[in-house]
């Protein structure tokens, strides 16, 4: 009689293991496909918030990563590698923590773009940078160049985006509308390092 009720319980596991591995089999799919970018954030940097008087063009001057962040990059480099992704459009923030986190991943040259800096210093900016995001997206999918878009930024421009909180290292894999908005996600949360 136990086993009966525990039947039902494992049934719902089993599905609960095969919707998430058809999730991970489709993101390479899902990122070729002209409407969805996937958005990171920046590996492990040990602190809160940028030292005052930091500088973007000098990263002694910034929150860095530290070696675990290093660490977490390469290996969600790698597990992006196992999901299909050999090779990406990789954008990131100015900011050093975000661009380490980027070329580590070691999936294609990194592009500097300001519309992933974080606005965390001036919260004011979250809806223009948000559209500046946008715009981003818009013109990069408009390319219809079929490789995936990596954009590592900071857990404030994902939340503006999104509305979903990440962890470090969590991406968020995004299906946008034509012009470059927010229609729906999907949490993959950082591999364990």
């Amino acid at each position: 009689m136990k086993l009966l009720k525990l039947i039902p319980l494992l049934l719902v596991g089993l599905l609960n293991v095969m919707l998430s591995s058809q999730a991970l089999a489709n993101l390479a799919q899902d990122l070729s496909d002209g409407r969805h970018v996937l958005l990171m954030r920046h590996a492990d940097a040990p602190g809160y918030g940028d030292p005052k008087g930091y500088q973007l063009d000098q990263c002694a001057t910034q929150r860095n990563l530290g070696e675990a962040g290093k660490k977490q990059s390469l290996i969600i480099g790698k597990w992006l590698k196992s999901q299909g992704i050999s090779n990406a459009r990789v954008f990131s923030s100015p900011w050093c923590r975000c661009l380490d986190t980027a070329k580590l991943l070691n999936l294609g040259p990194v592009i500097t773009a300001p519309e992933l800096g974080s606005f965390f210093d001036d919260m004011s900016l979250e809806k223009e940078q948000t559209r500046n995001l946008e715009k981003l997206i818009k013109a990069q999918l408009g390319l219809q160049a079929k490789t995936p878009i990596i954009m590592v930024t900071h857990h404030v421009n994902i939340q503006a985006y999104t509305d979903k909180v990440v962890n470090v290292g969590d991406m968020v894999l995004v299906k946008v509308d034509q012009n470059g908005r927010y229609v729906s996600h999907q949490h993959f949360p950082s591999p364990k390092f």
